[in-house]
C-alpha cells in the first residue's frame, strides 16, 4: 500500500544506508513531501552547517498521494540549507521521478556526506546502490539522463540530475528530470554538486496497493471533472502558463529593466500566442506535455526557429522564462526568450535568479556601478539580447570576473560589485523575486517579504486577489475549513483582509505540497478547483488515513511553522535587509510607471505594509519580532522539536 513506501538514510562519505518505514505518528502529524521534509531537516542538520558542506542533509521525496490514483500527484520535492540563502532551501518540481521513486519503494530520501569521486544513486525496487558517475559528470541534463538509461541499459529508468551549473557551484543550480522539470528556487543544485552527486535514479515496478480502489477512481472522475472545467486549466492546456505574461504585461504587473518599469514595451514577439505559434513540436497527436497523472497538459515542446541555437528541443517556456530573458533584461525577442530558456534547462539553472542576476547587473552597468573591464568588455545594457545569452553560459561555467560573480548570488554578488549595488538587488532574504511588480498589490507584497525560502510565488500567493471576486465568494473560500469572520476586500489595491488571505494561501500550498499534488490543482490560479474539504475523502481512499478538513489545516499550519524555526534557527530576523521579512525599499520609495489606471502611481505603504506584516504573525501564532510563541509550539506539538521521530 501507499503507506509502505520507506525512508532512506544514505551517507555519501560512509557508503552506508538504512532504511526504515514511517511510523503513521509521523504520517499524520506532517503527512509526507514538503511537510515531512521539514521535519527532517530541522532534525537531521545542525545550527549552523555549511550549505555546501557534507553535514548538510538533502533530502527528496514525494508526497503521499504520489502514484496513487488521485489525479497530478506527481511533485517531486527537494530542501536542504540553501547555499544561496544561508536560510531553508526547498524546490518542487513535476514530471515522473517521485511516482517512479515511490514504486521502488520511497517516498523520502535523507542524502548526507561526500562521495570521494562523482557518483550517482540507484534505487531499485527496493534496492539501493551508490553507482560511478565519471562518464556522466559534465554533461548537461537531458545528456545526462540518456547516460544513464545506456549505464543501466534501461530506458525507463526515471533520473534527477543536475547539469555543469550544479557541478560547478552556482548558488542557483537547479535539480531537473526530464526536459524542463525543474527544482528551480534556492540552489538545491549546488548541494547536489558540493556531495559529488551528479543524480539519483529510480526505477519500481512495486506494487502500490490502493485502499479502496473502485470509490478512489469513481471520486477521482469529479476531481477530473472539476479540474478540466475550469477556465484557468483551459487556457493553460492551450497556451501553458505563458498566457499569465499576456495578463499581467499589458496591466503593468511585470518588473522590467530589473525594477526601473513595469511593463515591456513593443513586446507582441513574446506574447502567448506567438510562443503559441512557435511551440508545434509534438508528442502523439499533441504538442502540450503533462506530467504523470495530469489533464491540463500545460507545457509546449518547440524547436528554437532561428539563431545561434536553431533547431534546439525544449518544454515550455513558462511564465517564468518570459519575465527572466524578456522583461527583466528589456529583450522583446522569443528568439532570445526562447534559447534562454533552453540553456538554464541545460545547464541546470534556476531561470529566475539567472534572469534577475543579468538585470541587476545591466541596471548596475548602465548606472557605472559596474566597468566594460569587469564585464570583459560585454556591452550589458538592457536589451541586448546576445549579451543576456552569453552571461547564462558565464555564469554557469562561472567565466571572468563577472560571471564568477554572478554565480554566487544576489547578496554575495552585491558586497563584490560594491557602491550601493545592493539598493538595486530586488530580493528577499537573499533569493530573487519572481519577475512580478507588487507594488499595485499588497497581498501579493506581503506574499513575497514573507516566503519561508525567499521572495516566492509558491509559497503563499493569493493569485485570485486580481479576479476582483465578490466578497461572498471570497469569504466561502477564505472561511474553509477554520471560519474568519474578520474583513476581506475584493480590491486588490487594499491592504485590509489580506494578511489573512497569505496567511491561508500559505497552508493551502503546503498542504498540496506534503500531499504531492500539483498547485494548479488547487486555489492557486483558479478560485473553483479542489481545496481542504476534498483532500480529507481522496486521501482516506487511496491511503486508509482518516482525517478531517480541519486536520489537514493544523498539518500545514504545523509543517509552515517547522519551516519558520529552521530559518529562525538559521538567523531569520524581522528586519534584517538580508535576512527578513522585507521588501526592497524600491516597492516603497519608486511608484510604478506604466500599466493600467489602478497600476500607474502605486507604491507598497510602508506604513501600512508593516501593519500587514504584524496581523500575518498574529494568524500565525508569532510575536511582534516573528518568533512563535510558546502557545502556538505547544498547540502544534512542536515544543519538543528536534524530537527524532524519524
Amino acid at each position: 500500500m501507499a503507506l509502505d513506501r520507506k525512508i532512506a538514510y544514505i551517507n555519501l562519505t560512509t557508503g552506508d544506508i538504512e532504511v526504515k518505514p514511517i511510523p503513521m505518528e509521523v504520517r499524520k502529524k506532517f503527512l509526507g513531501g514538503r511537510g515531512l521534509d521539514a521535519y527532517l531537516l530541522y532534525n537531521h542538520t545542525k545550527q549552523g552547517c555549511d550549505p555546501l558542506g557534507p553535514d548538510n542533509a538533502l533530502i527528496i521525496s514525494g508526497g503521499i498521494l504520489c502514484a496513487t490514483l488521485a489525479s497530478a500527484t506527481a511533485r517531486t520535492h527537494v530542501m536542504a540549507k540553501s547555499p544561496l540563502t544561508g536560510l531553508l532551501g526547498s524546490c518542487n518540481m513535476g514530471g515522473f521521478f517521485a511516482p517512479e521513486m515511490a514504486w521502488a519503494g520511497f517516498h523520502h530520501l535523507v542524502i548526507k556526506g561526500k562521495a570521494e569521486k562523482p557518483s550517482y544513486i540507484y534505487i531499485n525496487n527496493g534496492k539501493i546502490e551508490i553507482r560511478d558517475a565519471a562518464n556522466i559528470w559534465g554533461k548537461t541534463v537531458t545528456d545526462s539522463q540518456w547516460a544513464i538509461h545506456d549505464d543501466l541499459n534501461d530506458k525507463e529508468v526515471k533520473s534527477l540530475v543536475i547539469g555543469p551549473a550544479g557541478e560547478n557551484l552556482v548558488a542557483y543550480a537547479n535539480v531537473m528530470t526530464g526536459v524542463k522539470n525543474a527544482g528551480g528556487r534556492s540552489g538545491m543544485g549546488a548541494v547536489m554538486g558540493s556531495k559529488n552527486l551528479k543524480a539519483v535514479a529510480c526505477r519500481g515496478t512495486m506494487d502500490v496497493k490502493i485502499t479502496h480502489p473502485v470509490e478512489a477512481l469513481e471520486y477521482n472522475k469529479k476531481f477530473i471533472e472539476q479540474i478540466t472545467g475550469a477556465k484557468v486549466s483551459q487556457t493553460q492546456g492551450t497556451l501553458g502558463t505563458p498566457f499569465i505574461w499576456g495578463a499581467t504585461n499589458s496591466w503593468g504587473g511585470v518588473r522590467t529593466e530589473n525594477f526601473r518599469y513595469n511593463q515591456l514595451e513593443y513586446a507582441d514577439d513574446i506574447e502567448p500566442e506567438r510562443i503559441d505559434d512557435i511551440a508545434t513540436e509534438t508528442m502523439g497527436p499533441y504538442h502540450m506535455a503533462g506530467c504523470f497523472g495530469c489533464q491540463v497538459h500545460c507545457r509546449a515542446q518547440y524547436k528554437i526557429p532561428s539563431g545561434k541555437y536553431k533547431g534546439k528541443y525544449d518544454e515550455g517556456p513558462e511564465y517564468t522564462s518570459q519575465g527572466a530573458f524578456g522583461g527583466e533584461v528589456g529583450c522583446t525577442s522569443a528568439e532570445t526568450v526562447l534559447a534562454g530558456n533552453h540553456l538554464v534547462d541545460q545547464f541546470g539553472m534556476d531561470n529566475l535568479e539567472t534572469g534577475s542576476m543579468i538585470a541587476w547587473a545591466m541596471e548596475c552597468f548602465e548606472e557605472g556601478l559596474l566597468t566594460k573591464e569587469q564585464t570583459d568588455g560585454i556591452d550589458l545594457r538592457f536589451g541586448n539580447d546576445e549579451a543576456v545569452l552569453e552571461m547564462i553560459e558565464r555564469i554557469c561555467y562561472r567565466k571572468g570576473w563577472l560571471g564568477d560573480v554572478l554565480a554566487k548570488g544576489g547578496i554575495p554578488a552585491s558586497k563584490d560589485v560594491g557602491k550601493n549595488s545592493f539598493d538595486y538587488l530586488i530580493q528577499v532574504k537573499g533569493m530573487a523575486n519572481l519577475h512580478s511588480d507588487e507594488r499595485a498589490t499588497p497581498a501579493l507584497a506581503l506574499n513575497i517579504a514573507t516566503g519561508s525560502r525567499g521572495s516566492d510565488h509558491l509559497r503563499s500567493r493569493p493569485a485570485i486577489d486580481l479576479y476582483h471576486l465578490p466578497e461572498e465568494v471570497l469569504r466561502r473560500i477564505y472561511s474553509t475549513p477554520i471560519p474568519y469572520d474578520g474583513p476581506l476586500s475584493s480590491e486588490h489595491t487594499e491592504y485590509i483582509g489580506k494578511p489573512w488571505q497569505v496567511f491561508w494561501q500559505e497552508n493551502c500550498y503546503m498542504a498540496v505540497d506534503s500531499l504531492g499534488i500539483c498547485k494548479y490543482h488547487t486555489t492557486f490560479l483558479g478560485a473553483t478547483l479542489p481545496n481542504f474539504e476534498n483532500w480529507p475523502t481522496v486521501l482516506y481512499l487511496n491511503t486508509g488515513i482518516e482525517m478531517t478538513p480541519e486536520e489537514i489545516w493544523e498539518v500545514a499550519r504545523r509543517n509552515n511553522m517547522l519551516e519558520r524555526m529552521f530559518n529562525l534557527r538559521e538567523g531569520l530576523t524581522r528586519n534584517d535587509p538580508e535576512k527578513g521579512d522585507v521588501l526592497n525599499h524600491r516597492y516603497h520609495d519608486e511608484p510604478a510607471k506604466r500599466g493600467a489606471i489602478d497600476v500607474i502611481g502605486r507604491y507598497i505603504i510602508k506604513e501600512k505594509f508593516d501593519v500587514m506584516v504584524d496581523e500575518f504573525y498574529e494568524h500565525k501564532g508569532l510575536d511582534k519580532n516573528g518568533i512563535p510563541k510558546k502557545s502556538t509550539l505547544k498547540e502544534l506539538g512542536l515544543e519538543n522539536e528536534p524530537s527524532h521521530l524519524v
